[in-house]
């Protein structure tokens, strides 16, 4: 198998070094970004010139470019393009803030959105590559407490819906990953809180008593099935990962169709006479 070019922000912790080092474990090379690149030494030493450290903060477009530019001139060429820099932002609705909210959206969302649209043009004029985007489980279901981390996850998943329709006569591929719950710090040292307010209290002891003892996955166990789904010459447009991610998804679509089946008559009713 030839060797793969990677790019994968948000590379110094979490899914993002899992997926770095796999990738660097079997020959492949990776523009590895991250916030502080100090997080990426022990790759480096371990890895040498396979791996390029970049500082990246992909809220910033500019840099975003500029960082996809570098990784492309330094290897010659990007197969893989994985954004997958993110954070989790927890509070109701009516608790989160403007700043909490923007903030989230600009990194979730346009962080991903400038990392495609940078790769973009190179992918187009190597008549190939393969753009993930990490997605949740989130992005297919909603959560109480974190409605706008999930609504940045839907919108990428429309984005990315869309993209793969519009690039697939280029030769670019687009999957989606959407992981489930994993043992990161997804929801520990990465994640941002708002202020509390007391009247939602009653729901986050509901929400930990259904949630608190779930098993979580192992996320070194993701590893093998990222490096399947590069290697596949026809890779799914979405990737559920974790034991009961597939249950969710058939339980929840099952719902939303018993529901637009339910009020069919009032859908067709609302067309109308026209013509």
């Amino acid at each position: 198998m030839n060797r793969k070019i990677w790019f994968i922000t948000g590379a110094s912790r979490g899914f993002g070094h899992v997926w770095t080092k796999a990738a660097l474990a079997r020959g492949d090379s990776v523009a590895a970004t991250a916030r502080d690149v100090a997080s990426l030494d022990d790759l480096v030493k371990l890895h040498g010139e396979a791996i390029l450290p970049l500082t990246l903060d992909v809220t910033d477009r500019r840099a975003v470019f500029a960082a996809v530019e570098q990784a492309h001139r330094h290897f010659g060429r990007l197969d893989v393009v994985l954004s997958n820099a993110g954070y989790g932002l927890f509070g109701a609705i009516e608790e989160t803030d403007e700043f909490a909210a923007r903030a989230q959206i600009e990194t979730n969302f346009f962080g991903a959105l400038w990392v495609i649209q940078a790769a973009l043009p190179l992918l187009r004029a190597q008549g190939c590559g393969h753009v993930l985007a990490v997605s949740s489980i989130g992005g297919v279901i909603t959560f109480p407490t974190a409605g706008v981390y999930g609504a940045s996850k839907w919108a990428l998943e429309g984005l990315c819906e869309t993209l793969a329709k519009e690039v697939a006569d280029f030769g670019i591929k687009v999957t989606l990953i959407e992981p489930g719950a994993y043992n990161t710090d997804w929801r520990g040292s990465s994640a941002h809180h708002v202020t509390k307010m007391d009247v939602y209290t009653g729901l986050r002891e509901k929400l930990a008593a259904a949630y608190g003892s779930r098993t979580l996955g192992d996320p070194s166990a993701t590893a093998d099935a990222i490096l399947q789904v590069v290697d596949t010459s026809s890779p799914p447009l979405r990737l559920l990962l974790g034991g009961s991610t597939l249950q969710i998804a058939e339980h929840t679509y099952a719902d939303r169709l018993a529901t637009w089946r339910q009020w069919e008559a009032v859908s067709k009713a609302a067309q109308g006479n026209a013509g």
